[in-house]
C-alpha cells in the first residue's frame, strides 16, 4: 500500500469494518490479563521515613540509601520478623530505599498483605538506624572511642594546672607577674576553644541520632500492576496489536489494484469497469460451511482495505456501462462466437456483474458464466465456446492467483479476450412515483456523460 495507508481514516475504516473481530480480540486479551492476575499474587507497598539530622552531602545521602537496602540491614530485619516461608533473599527483592528532600531516607517494603508490608518497612527502618549508629561510632573500636575523651580529660587537667600556676605566680603587680598571668589565661582559653572545635568536628556527634519519623502507613490498595490494570492492559494491547497487524498486512500486500496491473497478470486487455450496487449483509448467502459462518460472524468476509463504495448513478447509467463493455467485446471478436465468462469463486461482486453482463449481451455474443477456484483453477475444455472473458473485482486476488486463472484458460485452449473489473457502489434511493420528469432527467444526464468516456 502507499504511504497514505497509515492515516486516521484508515484506522477508522479498520475499526468500522473489523469492529466485531477487534472486540473479540480485546475480550480475549482481557481474559489473558485476568488469568495473569491470578498467577501473580497481590502486592502491597508502604514506606517508612528516617530523618538524618545535621549537614549531609548528596553523595552521602545516596550512600545511606544503599546501606538502608543492603543485605546486612535486610537480613537483620528478616531475622527479627521470623516469617516462615520467606527467606532473606526474597525480602531483599522487596525492599528499596531512596534519598528524598530534607535529609530523609524513604524505605519501602512490599508484601502480600498490608500488615506485613507495614511491619517490613518499620523493621527495616529500625535496623537501618541501629546499623547506622554502629557505623557512626557508638559500638566501634573501644580504643578509637576512648581517644577523644582522653584528650578532653587531658585538656581539663592542663587547664586546672594552668590555674594553679597562675595562682602561684607572684601576686605582686610587677610587669613580669602580670605578663605571666596573661599568658597563662590565653593558654587556657586556647585549649578550651580547641576542645570546642573538636566536639563540633566529631562526625559521631554531628550526624548521629537518626530518627524514624513514625510508623509506616498501612497501604489501602494493591501495588501496580493490579488486576484491573492487567485486564485493561491486556484488552488494549490485543486491540493495538490487531490494528497494527491489519496495517502491516495491508502494507505488505501485493494484490493488484489497478487495471494495468490486473491486465498484465492475466495477459490480456481491460474492456472497462462496471458498477454493482452493494447489498446489505443480511442479503448474503448463508452457505460455505462452518468456516464461512465464522468469518461472517467476525466480519472478516468483507475487505477493509478497499475504499468505501461511492454513490453511483441510477440504473440506466449502470446499464450503459455494461452495454459499452459488450460493444467493445464484439469489436474484439473477429467473428461471432460463444464465450466463457470466468469468475473467481468467492468474488460475489464479480458474480453479480457477470450475471448482469450476460443479461445485457442478449446472446450477442453468447455468454456462459463459470466459476473457477483460485486455489486449483479448472476451466471447462473448449467445446462450443472458443474464448474466455474474465470478470473480477480489483484488490481481491494476488498476481499469482490471477496468473493461475490465465494458465487454466490456456490449458483449456481458451484465449482470454478481455477483462472486466467490477466495483461495488452505493445505489441512490428510489425516487417517489408520480414524477416522470425528475426520473427521466438523470437518464439523459448519464447519456450525455457517457458520450465523453467509458470508464
Amino acid at each position: 500500500m502507499s504511504d497514505e495507508t497509515i492515516r486516521l481514516v484508515t484506522i477508522g475504516r479498520i475499526i468500522r469494518r473489523r469492529g466485531r473481530l477487534l472486540t473479540v480480540l480485546a475480550v480475549l486479551g482481557a481474559l489473558v490479563g485476568y488469568g495473569t492476575s491470578l498467577l501473580i499474587p497481590p502486592r502491597y507497598t508502604t514506606s517508612a521515613s528516617v530523618l538524618l539530622p545535621g549537614a549531609w552531602e548528596e553523595r552521602e545521602l545516596l550512600t545511606q540509601a544503599e546501606i538502608a537496602s543492603s543485605s546486612v540491614v535486610v537480613d537483620r530485619a528478616a531475622a527479627t520478623l521470623g516469617w516462615t516461608g520467606v527467606s532473606s533473599g526474597e525480602l531483599r527483592d522487596r525492599v528499596s530505599a531512596q534519598a528524598a528532600d530534607g535529609n530523609i531516607i524513604k524505605i519501602s517494603g512490599t508484601a502480600d498483605t498490608p500488615e506485613r508490608a507495614q511491619r517490613l518497612s518499620d523493621q527495616v527502618a529500625r535496623q537501618f538506624v541501629a546499623f547506622a549508629a554502629r557505623i557512626a561510632g557508638d559500638d566501634t573500636d573501644p580504643e578509637a572511642a576512648e581517644r577523644p575523651e582522653a584528650l578532653r580529660q587531658l585538656v581539663v587537667r592542663t587547664s586546672r594546672r594552668i590555674t594553679e600556676l597562675a595562682d602561684a605566680a607572684d601576686p605582686g603587680q610587677t610587669v613580669e607577674s602580670v605578663q605571666t598571668r596573661t599568658e597563662l589565661a590565653k593558654l587556657r582559653t586556647t585549649l578550651q576553644e580547641a576542645v570546642k572545635k573538636l566536639d563540633e568536628a566529631d562526625p559521631a556527634a554531628d550526624k548521629a541520632g537518626m530518627v524514624v519519623m513514625g510508623p509506616a502507613a498501612r497501604p489501602a490498595g494493591e501495588a501496580p500492576p493490579t488486576r484491573t490494570q492487567l485486564v485493561v492492559g491486556g484488552a488494549l494491547l490485543s486491540f493495538l496489536l490487531a490494528v497494527i497487524g491489519h496495517l502491516t498486512a495491508a502494507r505488505m500486500s501485493r494484490r493488484p489494484r489497478t487495471e494495468p496491473e490486473i491486465a498484465a497478470a492475466l495477459g490480456s486487455e481491460s474492456l472497462g469497469t462496471v458498477d454493482v450496487p452493494g447489498e446489505p449483509p443480511a442479503h448474503r448467502t448463508e452457505d460455505g460451511g462452518r468456516r464461512a459462518r465464522i468469518r461472517r460472524l467476525l466480519g472478516v468476509d468483507v475487505r477493509w482495505d478497499l475504499p468505501s463504495p461511492q454513490t453511483s448513478g441510477d440504473e440506466a447509467g449502470r446499464r450503459i456501462r455494461y452495454r459499452r463493455v459488450c460493444a467493445r467485446l464484439r469489436d474484439r471478436l473477429p467473428a461471432p462466437r460463444r464465450l466463457l465468462v470466468v469468475v473467481p469463486d468467492g468474488d460475489e461482486i464479480a458474480h453479480r456483474a457477470a450475471g448482469q453482463l450476460v443479461a445485457e449481451a442478449e446472446n450477442d455474443p453468447p455468454l456462459r458464466v463459470v466459476g473457477v477456484s483460485v486455489d486449483r483453477p479448472m476451466v471447462p475444455d473448449r467445446d462450443h465456446e472458443s474464448g474466455a472473458l474474465v470478470v473480477l473485482s480489483a484488490g481481491r486476488w494476488t498476481a499469482g492467483e490471477l496468473t493461475g486463472i490465465a494458465e487454466a484458460c490456456a490449458d483449456a485452449r481458451h484465449e482470454v479476450v478481455g477483462i472486466v473489473l467490477a466495483g461495488s457502489v452505493r445505489a441512490r434511493p428510489t425516487r417517489p412515483a408520480g414524477r416522470p420528469q425528475d426520473a427521466a432527467t438523470p437518464a439523459l444526464a448519464v447519456g450525455d456523460n457517457a458520450a465523453g468516456g467509458s470508464r
